[in-house]
């Protein structure tokens, strides 16, 4: 079983400076997907969402931004949220804290977002101290693992229905590799929580 949550550490940073989840009393889910917008992915996973009046928040890799401009624009007009998934895909443990805050900053060419998602999840101490101030870093709650190759479609789904509640921060991925999860699992975590009551709309500028 793989860990679905966040590492753990991280529920002992204030939500006011990384964000988990959204609790509140309504029924409502905050489904997120790294590391678009790409041709392959992008526009399927758009008209899913659309069939359920779902909304979402895609956390896109700059240069990805710069190559497919067009689909960039869709998912705005279709009303999504936006987020800053740094401009190469960069992992923090691996990037010295200057370059790493120069890539984050260089999205701001192609799109302005205060969200922040850090690739992998991995940031150092400092480049949290350099970016927290301009960005709010957004983690999850639930992470469904549609990337990894050992989870079928199946498990993807079983992964997000078992662990989402209201308020959870949901994870996908809209690249080539997870799409046979995500083709198979995203309508029916959608399916699932509608018949249920919940809504699901993209994360604001908190």
């Amino acid at each position: 079983m793989h860990a679905v949550g966040p590492p753990f550490f991280f529920r002992w940073i204030s939500p006011e400076y990384l964000v988990c989840d959204l609790p509140g009393s309504e029924k409502v889910i905050y489904l997120t997907f790294d590391d678009g917008p790409i041709p392959e992915a992008t526009p399927e996973i758009l008209d899913i969402l659309a069939k359920y009046d779902a909304h979402a928040t895609f956390f896109m890799v700059g240069d990805n931004v710069r190559k497919y401009q067009a689909i960039f624009d869709e998912v705005r007009r279709r009303g999504h949220g936006i987020g800053n998934h740094t401009f190469h895909h960069l992992n923090g443990w691996h990037t010295p804290p200057g370059a790493y805050i120069d890539d984050v900053h260089r999205c701001r060419e192609y799109f302005d977002s205060k969200l922040f998602r850090p690739p992998y999840g991995r940031f150092t101490p400092s480049q949290y101290f350099l970016l927290h101030k301009h960005y709010r870093f957004i983690l999850w709650s639930v992470l469904t693992y549609d990337f990894h190759r050992h989870v079928t479609p199946v498990q993807c789904l079983e992964y997000a229905i078992g662990h989402t509640r209201s308020g959870s921060v949901v994870v996908f991925h809209d690249s080539v590799k997870s799409m046979p999860n995500v083709r198979y699992a995203l309508p029916g975590v959608l399916e699932h929580f509608v018949n249920l009551g919940f809504r699901f709309q993209s994360i604001g500028k908190i």
